[in-house]
């Protein structure tokens, strides 16, 4: 594998995205994906400067550490950034489930057309 190229936070494109940008979030060792969150530019650097993932909610237009209030806290190992810069992956070691229902990832659901898909593909 080639050795990673840098790139610095000023070079992530936050303006295409409207000043925030999707981070997919995975698990270190197992490379399972956790979620799908957004960050804005302060995410990016409490993420950095306290080596725990914080997001940009847009719910409640402001930035949060993951865990703030469930303790659910995800320790990021690394971050690494796409090839048009518009886009993030944390890696972490999670503390506790990654969804808010308690699931252990965000993607606990599947979609019931891919199901049906599958099924008639082994008929």
């Amino acid at each position: 594998m080639k050795p990673l190229k840098k790139v610095s936070l000023n070079e992530l494109d936050f303006e295409k995205g409207g000043g925030i940008i999707p981070a997919v979030v995975q698990e270190y060792g197992s490379g399972r994906v956790l979620t799908l969150a957004y960050v804005n530019k302060e995410a990016v650097e409490k993420t950095i400067e306290t080596g725990y993932a914080h997001y940009y909610r847009r719910s409640h237009g402001r930035v949060m550490m993951k865990g703030e209030t469930s303790g659910n806290v995800q320790e990021v190992v690394d971050i690494l950034v796409d090839c048009d810069r518009d886009a993030i992956l944390y890696i972490v070691k999670p503390k506790g489930p990654a969804c808010h229902l308690g699931e252990e990832t965000c993607f606990h659901n599947r979609l019931s057309e891919m199901e049906d898909r599958n099924t008639r593909r082994k008929e």
